[in-house]
């Protein structure tokens, strides 16, 4: 991990279109400033996790398992006559 020391307006780069600088400091906060292209996004990080867990939640509630819906919904017979049959 990357440590680094800024002050109030100063900032760092990430690669050559991220921005990130220091807006305010008060007491223990530290408020940041972030510029990046609309196609980067970005989160917090705890928001970031509840996301991931959500998306992990539903994953497994969108398993569908074949054979209930088979036992739910079983197949009917055609009554069409065969194209054979006279």
């Amino acid at each position: 991990m990357l440590v680094l020391t800024r002050k109030i307006d100063q900032g760092i780069m990430i690669g050559d279109n991220i921005k990130i600088i220091v807006v305010d400091v008060r007491g223990d906060q530290v408020k940041l400033g972030i510029d990046a292209p609309r196609d980067v996004v970005v989160h917090r990080e705890e928001i970031y996790r509840e996301i991931q867990a959500e998306n992990a939640r539903a994953a497994l509630k969108g398993a569908v398992d074949l054979r209930s819906l088979q036992e739910a919904f079983p197949r009917r017979q055609s009554n069409k006559a065969s194209p054979n049959a006279e």
